[in-house]
């Protein structure tokens, strides 16, 4: 078995994928294909073998994942940069009513003061192969679509495991890129030893709060430092004190100049989900139905939680990550099913797909084949639709109570750890069963019962509403016939006044142990979680179902559109490995109004008003005003540049990832979109499709004037 350096990363899957002449700078583009880019005509100043090289050192080695978003090495001992908003849980974690790390801020004036990020890993990219003959080979035409599902499920599984063997120490993971149809195999580097180095305070960090996200302009200093660790030897390892700095085969060099408008930058991330390829029918049922049901949930329990901690620091410690992880896919999903409805994607994809259909028509031999392709693809989503408030309330209700979300972990664990390894549901399998456990004890952490009573009463009562033929056995079974208020209040009494699963140690005991001895235990949480469990597991097997037609159908109508229009593109974002390019560069958001590409601390100073989220240290705005700039004074505008504004393509997985210049250095960090641009994930245009990042000069700037953390500049090689 041979692999490629990750610098290649999965040209053997794209060779179907070759990329059109470059119209505009749309795209999160494999690094395969780099070199079909014409990226020195567009200003690229470095050779692309330094960007990539599959046979050495390139700037791809230099590039990390850090939980669910990207990270730059920064320096040779492992000095990780990425957003404030990406180590928001970690520091909500360390965080106590003494040591306010979220409000304060938090440094670590030398090694040995650095804390654990908890629960944090870093991957990165070592290399990839093509599976998919592999992955296809498992199914065959007389498969049912479950069965189809299952069967590349556990040839993805097998995979793994037997790369994971040959790789000790590694992590394998098989990546879908056009569904149900190319997949490829990545292997990792996965770090277990990540620490807190430097995060500004909340009031710098995550300043204009949930005001300005998704805003533009914007002047958030949305940075932090962590590093990453290995064993003595080497070798990746779980925290210890005997660890030492892990050493990135590269490390990127920071440009302290920053950039100017209208300057070429890119961008080296792990973008997340795109939905691009998909049809009019799945935007419908995303503009109406899923996504609106999400955002009245989410407002909800964003204020029953900002409530509950309104007078008492400690509570609202315990619930401040959670509140920003909820708003920001909020504000989020607001953005989209605005843009959804100001751009008419759903009718505009529709006239596209009755363009296509009208090709099938006139070409002979296609109507047999994808006369109907469309048509099965509606009915799924018009399934999806039907079931939605059912589906959506056990996917993302019930189970924001954490004692509710304990019970059906620790009950679903027994059932699948009876099964053989390959057979389990992937959480639970050996290689990730740890990783599991630590996740769902952590939850425990942030734990505090008024709310969540309040929480579990709330989605009972929404579940108890449902219609007849949506009802949910275990919720009918506590609220009576009648499907009564009262009877929902008194499993909840009962429930909360007998449970000890907000005990770790118990916890912990109970996730060894089998069905049968947790159905012994006299826990109401336990029961209800068992009676839970034939509806999530019913709802699981529809999903097999559904992502086994939708599969097929899919790869057909990836098919059908490359012969239509006559080239090829590039699978939607998944979290792997991507390049998108583009410029510095303002834009228009609607008539009569005009936004540049460059904020300043002039704004800071304009938005501060003492009141959270605009309430800037006293110290900072001193420095503000007294103009104490040095070396980062923006040479027109007269103050330190905040953040900057690009026209470069992301999502959601592309924060903390490095804007960088034409001689691949970093310039800075790319932490957010424009409200307009929420819409990217269904579509990309120049005209509104902006992203934006924190300027390097305000990260040092911070770190020099307002910090004073010299050794970190140093570290980077930034003499001030």
């Amino acid at each position: 078995m041979r692999y490629s350096k990750p610098c290649i990363l999965i040209l053997c899957v794209f060779l179907l994928t070759v990329l059109p002449a470059v119209h505009a700078e749309e795209g999160m583009y494999p690094i395969s294909d780099i070199r079909r880019l014409d990226l020195e005509s567009m200003g690229l100043e470095i050779r692309i073998k330094d960007l990539y090289n599959p046979k050495g050192i390139s700037l791809i080695d230099g590039i990390c994942k850090v939980g669910g978003c990207t990270g730059s090495f920064v320096s040779e001992q492992g000095l990780i940069l990425t957003n404030h908003h990406c180590a928001y849980r970690a520091i909500q974690r360390a965080s106590t009513m003494e040591k306010d790390f979220l409000r304060d801020g938090f440094l670590a004036e030398n090694r040995s003061e650095e804390i654990p990020a908890v629960g944090y890993t870093v991957r990165i990219t070592e290399s990839y192969r093509d599976v998919s003959e592999e992955i296809l080979r498992a199914v065959s035409d007389g498969m049912d679509p479950v069965q189809r599902t299952k069967a590349v499920e556990k040839k993805m599984k097998q995979m793994v495991e037997q790369v994971e063997k040959e790789h000790p120490g590694k992590k394998a993971e098989v990546s879908e890129m056009f569904p149900g149809k190319t997949y490829v195999l990545f292997i990792y580097t996965s770090l277990k030893d990540v620490r807190l180095v430097y995060a500004p305070p909340r009031s710098i960090g995550n300043f204009g709060g949930e005001a300005d996200n998704w805003m533009w302009p914007r002047h958030t200093g949305d940075f932090s430092f962590m590093r990453a660790y290995v064993a003595p030897d080497g070798s990746p390892a779980e925290y210890a004190r005997k660890n030492i700095p892990y050493k990135p085969r590269h490390h990127l060099k920071v440009a302290p100049e920053g950039v100017n408008e209208e300057d070429f930058v890119f961008i080296l991330g792990y973008p997340g989900r795109t939905y691009r390829h998909h049809t009019s029918d799945y935007l419908a049922y995303e503009e109406g139905v899923r996504m609106p049901l999400i955002v009245e949930m989410y407002e909800w329990l964003i204020a029953l939680m900002e409530e509950m901690g309104r007078n008492d620091r400690a509570v609202a410690l315990k619930h401040v990550s959670t509140i920003k992880s909820l708003a920001n896919t909020m504000k989020n999903y607001k953005g989209k099913l605005q843009g959804l409805r100001r751009l008419g994607l759903v009718e505009t994809r529709r006239k596209d797909e009755k363009k296509l259909l009208e090709y099938v028509a006139s070409e002979p031999g296609l109507e047999e084949k994808y006369g109907d392709l469309l048509v099965e693809i509606a009915a799924v989503y018009e399934e999806n639709r039907e079931k939605a408030p059912r589906d959506l309330l056990l996917q993302y209700g019930l189970k924001k109570s954490v004692l509710c979300n304990t019970a059906c972990t620790v009950y679903e664990a027994a059932v699948e750890r009876r099964k053989k390894d390959l057979e389990r549901e992937s959480q639970y399998m050996n290689r990730n069963y740890a990783r599991t456990k630590e996740r769902l004890l952590l939850a425990l952490n942030d734990f505090y019962e008024p709310t969540d009573r309040l929480v579990l009463e709330e989605m009972l009562l929404r579940a108890a509403r449902l219609p007849a033929d949506l009802r949910i056995p275990a919720v009918e079974a506590r609220a009576g016939k009648d499907r009564r208020e009262v009877d929902i209040d008194r499993f909840i009494e009962e429930a909360y006044a007998s449970t000890k699963l907000w005990d770790k140690d118990w916890v912990a005991q109970l996730l060894e142990k089998t069905p049968e001895q947790i159905e012994k235990l006299d826990d109401p949480f336990l029961a209800f979680a068992r009676d839970l469990y034939p509806t999530y597991r019913t709802q699981r097997e529809e999903e097999r179902r559904r992502k086994g037609i939708l599969d097929v159908l899919y790869a057909n109508l990836t098919d059908l559109k490359m012969a239509y229009l006559g080239r090829q593109f590039i699978p939607d974002a998944n979290g792997t490995l991507r390049l998108t390019y583009g410029r510095i560069r303002g834009y228009r958001p609607r008539d009569a109004v005009s936004y540049s590409p460059v904020t300043t601390t002039l704004g800071v100073l304009e938005k501060s008003t003492g009141e959270e989220p605009f309430d800037t240290p006293k110290r900072l705005l001193d420095l503000i005003r007294s103009q104490d700039f040095g070396r980062y004074r923006h040479p027109t505008a007269g103050g330190v540049p905040v953040a900057i504004l690009y026209n470069m393509d992301t999502t959601g997985g592309n924060s903390g990832s490095p804007v960088l210049n034409a001689r691949g250095e970093l310039v800075g960090v790319n932490f957010d979109r424009a409200f307009e641009a929420t819409i990217n994930d269904f579509a990309w245009s120049e005209d509104y499709s902006r992203s934006i990042a924190v300027d390097v000069r305000y990260v040092l700037w911070i770190l020099s004037k307002y910090g004073k953390v010299d050794y970190l500049l140093e570290e980077m090689g930034i003499g001030d």
